[in-house]
């Protein structure tokens, strides 16, 4: 194959920063299925295949070039993803003893830690493919799918979206879903903002990047457990059922208000009394929103355009103990309606990835040199998936989506579902800036939060 049959073209800002954040641990994103039927790897592989034609993201490479520090995304033009198989004899040596810890999570999490785009001395890895494949057997008669993706490359929508294009190959059994084969590489988020969207003066842009520099100084954070020792990410599950989802959504939907509105309040009202602070003593958290900015774009995309195309919203909340968890919830998410109605999602893209990249350089001057750059993220929409049917077709048990961030990134990550009516999140933290115990007990405080939120809502 001639150099001349690939196509490349360098990073775009907010891909560069991701390029940058993932040898440090943040931004590698897993997809996981758990089943009961064993899979087939030549079907899985021939529709894996039929992913990288359709979207050409996925069957490019990450090209690093020293003598510019400047990264580029290569593409080959035909599929290449070759389908890793562990059996579970070797599966096992990753297994713990912990009861709280099902052998589905230890190979989630052992992916999202697994750092394919880094050396072991620490040089980038040359020409690295931005999708990697596995299938784990966890027992004699369950087994893990899972699909590494470098978040530079694909944000979680696009990663969902092919998903649920895997899914449904596996359920028909054909590998070729119908998908036409398309060789144009995927733009960056920047290419596509319309005109006069991310325009902002140069004196209003040095105000806001000092402002953003300041307040961080002012941001209290959950207690760091153990600053010293390398990191690592784990995860936990905030899971509901479906009469107190339904509650929580009503409740969402009768106060104008999103659900990560009220995410970001619980898990501010829960970091703060996991302190035992005294109330009325002030703090200053701050929360990022993830937006999803596909149909904002010119032009507009599709959630099955894969690439990274989500924006974040910075807002900070002074808590003091004792708030009312729907009036917090309609507190958050107007700073955030309001922030992106005046196109902050746009306009502060550039500040933001600067910082971000400034944080990965210097980690010093976050606090404890922790790199965390806010107390929780959230997604502005959750993910809606409707998958009992799957059960029986595939053996399809559960699934996780979510992404590493113990690099530069917030304490707490919820990557929030809506399966089959019932809301699951998947809590990704830093470990063990974070313990597990640490992060149970808050998760745990967020939940009870809500369900006295449901309670409330039903009187």
């Amino acid at each position: 194959m001639s150099e001349q049959q690939h196509k490349s073209r360098p990073v775009g800002g907010t891909e560069y920063s991701w390029c940058k954040a993932v040898p440090g641990g943040t931004g590698i994103t897993v997809l996981a299925l758990h089943l009961t039927t064993p899979p087939n790897i030549p079907f899985l592989q021939n529709a894996l295949h039929s992913l990288q034609l359709s979207h050409p993201n996925l069957r490019s490479k990450l090209t690093f070039n020293s003598s510019t520090n400047t990264f580029s995304l290569t593409t080959p033009p035909g599929p290449h993803i070759q389908v890793h198989v562990t059996h579970h004899s070797s599966t096992s040596h990753l297994i713990t003893n912990d009861p709280l810890v099902t052998a589905f999570q230890v190979v989630v999490e052992h992916e999202m830690n697994d750092n394919a785009w880094i050396n072991p001395d620490g040089t980038l890895v040359e020409n690295a493919d931005v999708l990697i494949a596995n299938v784990y057997g966890l027992s004699e008669a369950e087994w893990a799918v899972v699909l590494r993706i470098h978040t530079a490359a694909c944000d979680r929508t696009g990663a969902l979206s092919c998903l649920r294009d895997l899914l449904g190959m596996m359920k028909r059994g054909e590998d070729c879903g119908g998908f036409k084969e398309e060789w144009e590489i995927s733009l960056g988020i920047e290419d596509c903002v319309p005109d006069g969207k991310t325009h902002k003066p140069f004196w209003a842009r040095g105000v806001n990047m000092l402002g953003y520099s300041l307040n961080s100084l002012r941001l209290a954070n959950l207690d760091f457990e153990n600053t010293e020792v390398s990191r690592s990410s784990q995860f936990v599950r905030l899971k509901m059922n479906s009469d107190d989802t339904s509650r929580i959504l009503s409740g969402c939907e009768s106060r104008g208000i999103k659900l990560c509105g009220l995410l970001e309040a619980a898990g501010l009202i829960a970091a703060r009394t996991s302190k035992n602070l005294p109330e009325g003593q002030w703090e200053k958290y701050s929360v990022a929103t993830l937006t999803d900015c596909r149909s904002l774009l010119d032009p507009i995309l599709t959630s099955g355009h894969v690439g990274f195309y989500h924006s974040a919203i910075i807002n900070s909340h002074d808590i003091q103990g004792g708030e009312n968890l729907w009036e917090l919830a309609i507190r958050t998410y107007t700073a955030f309606d309001n922030a992106k109605k005046n196109n902050k999602h746009f306009s502060d893209v550039a500040d933001l990835n600067f910082l971000m990249c400034k944080a990965i350089d210097n980690p010093g001057l976050t606090p404890s040199a922790a790199l965390r750059t806010s107390l929780i993220s959230v997604f502005e929409d959750p993910v809606i998936e409707h998958t009992n049917h799957l059960r029986g077709d595939i053996g399809l048990e559960d699934y996780v989506g979510c992404a590493s961030i113990h690099g530069v990134g917030p304490s707490i990550a919820l990557f929030d579902t809506i399966r089959d009516g019932e809301l699951d999140c998947a809590c990704v933290y830093p470990s063990p800036l974070h313990s597990r115990k640490q992060m149970e007990d808050l998760i745990s405080d967020m939940k009870r939060i809500l369900l006295d939120g449901c309670k409330e809502e039903e009187a």
